[in-house]
Parts: C-alpha cells; sequence; structure tokens
C-alpha cells in the first residue's frame, strides 16, 4: 500500500512538472523563430516597427529561457529520484539524446548571449540576424532531441533483452524509432503555432486597451498569419499521427476514439458521455475513423476489444482528445476568418469582439500543448516503457515523495509568478510608444 501511494505522488509530481515546463519549452522552441522573421522583414521593408518587435520579444524570451532551465533541470533530476528503475533499465540507451539536447541548449544559449551584445554593433543587419540561425536550431533541436527520448518510451527500439536487462544496445536505432517522425514534427510545429498566437493575443489585448499604434497592428497582421500556417500544418500531421498510432499503439487509439468493436466502416466519436461501454451525445462521422486510422472508409479498425483491461489506457484520454481537437480547428478558423476579412476589407475582423476571441486564443493555445502531452502520457499508460515496463514497476518506493511534490510545487509557483511579475515590468517600464520616440530623435525625427 505504501508503495502504491509512492507510485501516486509520483505520478502527480511528474505530470505537474511536465505540464510547467512544457509553457516554457513551448516558449523557448518557438519564439527565436518569431524573432527572427520578425527582424528579417524589418531589414527588408526598412522598418523599425518590426524591428523592435524583435527586441522586444529577445528580452521576453531571455527571461523564459532562465525558467525553462530550471524546470528542464528538475525533469532530469524527477526522472533518476521518482523512477529510478527505468533510468536503470533504459538509461544508456536514451543517453545519447539527452546529451544532445544539453549541447543543443548550450549552442542556443552562447549565440543567443552574442545575438543580445551585438544590437547596433553591425553595420549590415542582415550579419546580426545570421546569429539568430543558430540560435533557432538550437532551441528547435533542443526539442527534437527530448521528444525523441519520449518516442522511444512509445516505441523502443535499439536494443536486445536478456535476463532483464538490456543489451546490444544502438542507440541511434533508439532515437530514429517509428514514433519519432510523427511526434518530433508535431512537437516543433506546434510550438511555433502556439508562440504565434500567444503574441497575437498579446497585440490584440495592447489595442483592446487604447493603444492603437501601427506597432501592435503590425504585430497582429504577421503573428496571425504565421499562426494560420502553423495550425493548417498542425492539423495535418496530427492526420499522419492518427495514422501511427492505428499502426504501432491501436489500443491507444481505440480508446482516445472510444473504438470498443474491431469494424470496417470505423465512424470518429466526438464528444459524447461515456456510460459503460454506450456511448451518449456524442457526434459520430461515418467512416471517418477507418479514414483517419488507414486512409480508406472502409479499413477495418482495431477496437478495445482486442486488448485485455490491464493494458487499455483510460478512457478519459477521449476528452482530452476531443478538446485538443477543438481548439486546434477554432484556431484555424479564427487566424483565417482574419485574413480572409483582411483581404476583403470586413471591419468585424478589427472590431472589439473579435480581438477579444483572438487574446483567447493565446490561453487556448497553451491548453491545446497541455492537453496534447496528457493524451501523449497518460494515452502510454500503463507502461512508462511500452510493452516492456510498467510505470508501477518504474517508480520510487520512497515514501517522501508527498514532500518533494509540495517543494516542487512552491517552486513552481514562485517561478510562475516571478515570470509574470518580471516580464510585466520589464515592458511597463519601457513602453513600445517611449522606444520609437527615441529612436525618432536618433533619426533626426523620421516617421515611425
Amino acid at each position: 500500500m505504501e508503495n502504491e501511494t509512492a507510485l501516486q505522488f509520483s505520478r502527480w509530481l511528474t505530470e505537474l512538472t511536465l505540464s510547467f515546463h512544457i509553457i516554457y519549452a513551448t516558449l523557448g522552441v518557438g519564439v527565436p523563430l518569431m524573432i527572427m522573421i520578425a527582424q528579417w522583414v524589418g531589414i527588408k521593408k526598412n522598418d523599425f516597427h518590426y524591428t523592435l518587435l524583435a527586441r522586444r520579444w529577445t528580452r521576453g524570451f531571455v527571461i523564459t529561457v532562465a525558467v525553462g532551465v530550471v524546470t528542464g533541470t528538475a525533469i532530469g533530476l524527477q526522472l533518476s529520484l521518482l523512477w529510478p528503475n527505468f533510468m536503470e533499465l533504459a538509461g544508456n540507451v536514451i543517453a545519447l539524446p539527452l546529451f544532445m539536447e544539453t549541447f543543443a541548449f548550450f549552442f542556443e544559449a552562447i549565440f543567443l548571449g552574442i545575438y543580445l551584445y551585438t544590437w547596433d554593433r553591425f553595420e549590415n543587419p542582415r550579419k546580426h540576424l545570421l546569429l539568430l540561425v543558430p540560435v533557432a536550431i538550437g532551441s528547435s533541436f533542443s526539442a527534437v532531441f527530448i521528444t525523441m527520448v519520449n518516442s522511444f518510451m512509445n516505441a523502443p527500439r535499439g536494443f536486445d533483452i536478456a535476463n532483464g536487462e538490456l543489451v546490444n544496445v544502438n542507440p541511434l536505432q533508439a532515437m530514429v524509432n517509428p514514433a519519432m517522425p510523427t511526434k518530433v514534427s508535431h512537437v516543433v510545429v506546434t510550438a511555433f503555432m502556439t508562440v504565434a498566437f500567444v503574441l497575437a493575443a498579446i497585440a490584440a489585448f495592447r489595442l483592446l486597451r487604447g493603444s492603437d499604434h501601427v506597432y501592435h497592428k503590425k504585430s497582429l497582421h504577421m503573428t496571425l498569419k504565421i499562426g494560420l500556417i502553423f495550425s493548417i500544418a498542425t492539423a495535418v500531421i496530427g492526420d499522419f499521427s492518427g495514422k501511427y498510432l492505428a499502426e504501432y499503439q491501436p489500443e491507444k487509439l481505440a480508446a482516445a476514439e472510444w473504438h470498443f468493436e474491431t469494424q470496417e466502416l470505423a465512424p470518429l466519436q466526438m464528444y459524447g458521455i461515456l456510460d459503460g461501454e454506450e456511448v451518449k451525445y456524442s457526434i459520430k462521422v461515418p467512416f471517418a475513423l477507418s479514414m483517419l486510422a488507414h486512409g480508406s472508409p472502409s479499413a477495418e479498425v482495431i477496437g478495445l476489444d482486442q486488448f485485455d483491461e490491464d493494458v487499455t489506457p483510460p478512457l478519459y484520454i477521449h476528452y482530452l482528445f476531443d478538446f485538443m481537437v477543438t481548439i486546434g480547428m477554432l484556431l484555424v478558423l479564427l487566424s483565417l476568418i482574419y485574413w480572409i476579412g483582411t483581404a476583403r476589407k470586413w471591419e468585424f475582423v478589427h472590431s472589439s469582439f473579435f480581438r477579444w476571441l483572438i487574446v483567447l486564443g493565446g490561453p487556448l493555445s497553451i491548453l491545446a500543448i497541455e492537453l496534447g502531452w496528457w493524451l501523449a502520457e497518460v494515452g502510454r499508460q500503463p507502461w512508462i516503457l511500452r510493452g516492456i515496463l510498467r510505470t508501477s514497476e518504474a517508480a520510487t518506493t520512497n515514501q517522501n515523495v508527498d514532500l518533494m511534490l509540495l517543494l516542487f510545487a512552491g517552486l513552481y509557483f514562485i517561478l510562475g509568478v516571478g515570470t509574470i511579475v518580471v516580464l510585466a515590468r520589464l515592458f511597463r517600464n519601457n513602453p513600445v510608444e517611449q522606444e520609437l520616440k527615441d529612436r525618432e530623435a536618433e533619426k533626426g525625427g523620421d516617421e515611425y
């Protein structure tokens, strides 16, 4: 019974840490690309508004990177403290991507420091822009390598098992496993999408608060355009992810879709309430699950009837899937309406109501990221290493995990509140209007 308590607290602490860290990790992956695009547009158009966007986003980015280092370190620490049996069994297999993730971060951090220090020190601003390329590459590859570890947990490869130990280890084969392409691409693209909608939400909020400056309008215009591109890409990759699950993790797909019986012409069930094995009030889309799983409306889709109950993921992941997909579709629709409305000069897209919808899109995009990770991790249960090691077998038996949970919860509260306070003060004390006035004075009265 004591071991079950330790297991439960270990689950809660890991979930808390991942849920908190994923916000900073997402910003860490997506913001460098936005900075690079803004600065490139500023150079191309000779428009200081975009260059200032890059500068201001960089200031905020540095703060989130610092907090992300703390939470990322906490994850590494908790892997050893909370899941020692997993690290003992698989640690040597996944050591390479964990090391490469650290290397990618340092690569990013070095060039970020140089980029910050060399503002206005290059006669040719294009040379300064080139410093952002390794920053963006390093941040993206940090996500790539750490997601490879998660992919390995879903599709273990690159070893043999002898006497309960992993032998004949091939780290490269372990990294390039069947889950890797869809998981890595989905993580990176959704990070870009999320950051675009978060920055759009900030711009829309500033416009709603009465700052009708063209700077915020340009920010909104650019970020929603980027958001549309990456939200569509997310939907496309999500389709590939469904096909991966159908082939390699059919029990996860069946649980997420409440697909209880193996059948052809399988419908897709959206929403609804589960009563035993009866689904009530759902919206059924004929043949859609067969299309999602195999690309054919007549394809057979494996149901939960093919799996023992003790290897079936919790069925509440259906709600996580539904809410995640709903938010994704709403974000596509929101950005698409904005761009069509802008092209056709609809006043509606500039109304307060529509801008409040854009503001709402920021936190909703973050929620979608959280839902996606909860779906990924809970949907793998009861396995920590699918088909090989159960989560219950991997957990620590230490009885002090409850104290660790309280201590880390306190740490994350301080970091979260501290991040908000520091960012708020940073931008409140350096308003856009003042920076533009200072720039105008430097340039002898040019219009901005």
